[in-house]
């Protein structure tokens, strides 16, 4: 009890309010709050708790609290992290307060126990009112079977009516401002009126909400009674014989009546039709049969296109759209012509090898033009998983054809011309190898019955003309390579690139730059400066894409003055794109000791190297740098101990190698190097520094070497030799057993230069050492 008035620690509440017998615990961390629970802990443990009228405020006055509080006892204190204290109390008395003292660490208020007025009723009529109370308090229960179970019980066991007013308050959990008019109203008639209304509304909603539940249910219940009865309708239509509206599975009958396919085919999916009818119309597995079935009849399985079977025809279509190339065209025209004579797929599956920008895509689109085939193309660079060409199965979420059925029914036919692009980048993970799954696909012998995983059923590729494409074959595994016929498409030479930018690209750029039928053109000469000072490289896809940067700025010229005619000269190129890009090593103007010229492929086409070497006191070690792969080292091991072994012949004293260290450079040593084929033109280094002989300043070669000095062939032979033309040698030695590549080469490549064939390498080294 408060007696009179007392001052007293306050704590204002945020969204609560505390009523007499209330048990409740709460966090505080504001610091006068803290500080009042800690005041009340020093004396008798009770602090006044008043209501904050608007919850935000941080820092409440007197105007900002409601008058009417409760005086409560604390009766348990927890510590949290973060400064927070969890406090748990019991209500005592109401109280009003009359006073606020804000200014200090803690809130102290003037606070006086609320005077109840003599109560006016009489106790029949009290009794009257809390039975009336709670027989509320058992039809709301009948509404709500967990305030039956776990509120009303308690309730109904209170004889007091002021205690039962209150506590319904509490027990119904009522919004605070609701449970801070119950706290206000001292009157025992005017709190049961507001206890009653609350009650009365409370009972209304939850017998709302309870009929809305139940309309929800029924209107269920009947969507479900509608799809028994509609099914029973379907199957009573089916037995009278009468005719009623298409449906899914009708449509699906319908085009499956008109689809070109085998019997064991149709009878599959007439199977998966049936299945269909009998699922709910919108379950997902019905959507997943739906998007099956929607696959499988819009595939080609017997509709093919008519192929022009004129030799003639084809061969003026590959002339037309490609320069040189004439080995290329021929084994094509070859394998065509067979392809025509036997009318079947059963001949080997092309495989176009080249460098970037040789235009193999574009062999595979003029071949499927010259035999009006339809063109699908599937890139499978870094392709890792096998479900990517085989399909996923239909019981994976978001489940579809793999790419190889995917582009059948994208060609619309099954006889399409199929093109595999970068065949060799090709990789594999925990998912499968996708390599592996390309054999079937690629072996006229299995792909008659090709399975995708997705549509399940055998589908035939021997119709479709299959033509891949990859950058080398070093990368692509034997058995896929195996079931491929390599045909090669080398570096251009400087003419061809001349005249397939003069016939084709000047062309092709000026259509694109909308500069057809325009005062614009470019000369010869500029063509050629584009050709060899602008782009290094295998292909033409730079050069096209630097003839296109001068008809680029041409077009913006044009435009800025039409009466003008512009020509570009080759004086005027480095306006249109800028300093030259390209320059070439050329050989060096005198003979040098222990510096050699040596000739690599790249992927770009073909390259010349110094190869250098010094020789210094030491103790016999062989320093090598320049980035050079484990091949490329071994190489240097093997052509050191060939000339260890030849010293003597050459007057190296025997001692020579262990008192002195030999380091060997290769230049441009951000670049990463690797192969056998500079092998000679090491040991020829190493031997030049060893007995200080100078090499010929005009002698470059190729060859791998083998520690008895035997010169073994090497690969990339026309795109070195192109490089060595590039740099003004005048003489190449190249290993003997490279002879028959050599000869396929034009005169245009081998012109100028002399060409010396080698065995071993004594032959090497006479050709390189200048006699003196």
């Amino acid at each position: 009890m408060v007696d009179k008035t007392i001052t007293m620690p306050v704590i204002a509440l945020r969204g609560m309010t505390i009523l007499p017998k209330m048990m409740l615990h709460f966090d505080i961390s504001r610091e006068k709050s803290i500080a009042a629970v800690e005041k009340a802990m020093v004396g008798d443990q009770k602090v006044c708790l008043v209501t904050q009228r608007n919850p935000e405020e941080s820092d409440p006055g007197m105007d900002d609290l409601y008058q009417v509080g409760t005086v409560a006892l604390i009766k348990q204190l927890v510590k949290l992290p973060n400064n927070v204290i969890r406090v748990m109390v019991e209500g005592l008395e109401r109280t009003e307060l009359l006073a606020l003292d804000n200014e200090g660490p803690l809130l102290v208020g003037e606070i006086e126990e609320l005077q109840v007025p003599d109560d006016i009723l009489d106790p029949i009529t009290i009794q009257a009112m809390a039975e009336i109370v709670k027989e509320k308090l058992e039809a709301y229960g009948r509404e709500n079977q967990r305030i039956a179970k776990e509120v009303v019980p308690g309730l109904l066991v209170i004889l007091d009516l002021g205690e039962l007013l209150d506590q319904v308050a509490v027990q119904l959990s009522w919004d605070y401002r609701i449970r801070q008019q119950v706290l206000e109203s001292v009157l025992l008639e005017e709190r049961y009126a507001l206890v009653m209304k609350h009650l009365i509304t409370e009972i209304e909603v939850t017998k709302v909400k309870k009929e809305l539940q139940s309309h929800v249910k029924e209107r269920i219940d009947k969507n479900q009674k509608d799809y028994i009865l509609r099914e029973q309708m379907k199957v009573i239509r089916e037995e009278l014989g009468e005719d009623n509206p298409l449906t899914d599975s009708d449509e699906y009958a319908k085009r499956l009546k008109a689809l070109k396919a085998d019997k064991e085919i149709k009878e599959k999916i007439q199977k998966e039709i049936d299945r269909f009818k009998s699922m709910p119309g919108g379950s997902q597995e019905a959507n997943v049969v739906r998007m099956y079935l929607d696959t499988v009849l819009d595939f080609p399985w017997k509709k093919m296109s008519k192929d022009n079977n004129s030799i003639v025809h084809a061969q003026q279509v590959l002339d037309e759209e490609h320069y040189g190339l004439e080995k290329v065209k021929e084994r094509i025209l070859e394998y065509l012509a067979v392809r025509i004579l036997t009318k079947k797929g059963t001949s080997p599956i092309i495989c176009l090898v080249g460098p970037p920008g040789t235009g193999k895509t574009s062999i595979a689109r003029s071949v499927a033009k010259a035999l009006n085939k339809e063109y699908v193309r599937i890139s499978l660079g870094g392709i890792r998983d096998e479900a990517e060409i085989r399909g996923h199965r239909k019981t994976y979420v978001g489940a579809m054809p793999g790419r190889i059925a995917e582009a059948v029914k994208q060609a619309g036919v099954s006889n399409p011309l199929m093109l595999l692009d970068e065949i060799d980048k090709v990789s594999s993970d925990y998912r499968g190898d996708t390599s592996s799954a390309l054999l079937e696909v690629l072996d006229s012998e299995q792909n008659v019955k090709f399975r995708d995983h997705y549509i399940e059923l055998p589908i035939d590729l021997s119709n479709v003309l299959f033509i891949a494409t990859a950058n080398t074959i070093t990368t692509i595994p034997g058995p896929l390579l195996d079931r491929m016929e390599v045909i090669e498409i080398n570096s251009y030479t400087e003419n061809e690139k001349f005249h397939i930018a003069k016939n084709y690209l000047v062309k092709k750029q000026q259509e694109r730059n909308g500069l057809m039928g325009k005062p614009v053109t470019i000369t010869d000469h500029a063509l050629e400066k584009v050709i060899h000072n602008y782009t290094r490289e295998a292909g033409v896809r730079n050069l096209e894409r630097r003839i296109g940067a001068v008809f680029r700025k041409a077009a913006r010229e044009f435009l800025e003055d039409k009466n003008r005619i512009i020509e570009i000269t080759e004086n005027e190129l480095e306006k249109y794109l800028g300093k030259e890009k390209v320059s070439y090593d050329n050989v060096n103007e005198e003979d040098q000791v222990g510096i050699v010229r040596g000739l690599a492929w790249t992927s770009v086409g073909g390259d010349t190297l110094q190869i250098e070497v010094n020789v210094m006191p030491g103790k016999g070690t062989l320093q090598m740098t320049g980035q050079m792969g484990d091949v490329m080292k071994e190489s240097a091991q093997t052509a050191l101990s060939y000339v260890r072994s030849v010293g003597p012949e050459y007057k190296v004293p025997d001692d020579y190698f262990e008192k002195h260290d030999i380091h060997l450079h290769i230049p441009e040593g951000a670049v990463p190097k690797d192969g056998p084929s500079a092998g000679i033109t090491m040991a020829t280094a190493m031997l030049s520094a060893a007995t200080n002989q100078k090499v010929s300043a005009t002698v470059a070669m190729t060859g791998e070497i083998t520690l008895r000095g035997r010169v073994l062939p090497i690969g990339g032979l026309k795109e070195k030799i192109l490089a060595a033309r590039m740099a003004r040698v005048k003489k190449v030695l190249v290993p003997d057993k490279n002879r028959p590549d050599i000869a396929e080469l034009s005169e245009e490549i081998t012109e100028g230069l002399t060409i010396v064939f080698v065995k071993e390498m004594p032959e090497v080294l006479k050709e390189a050492f200048v006699q003196e």
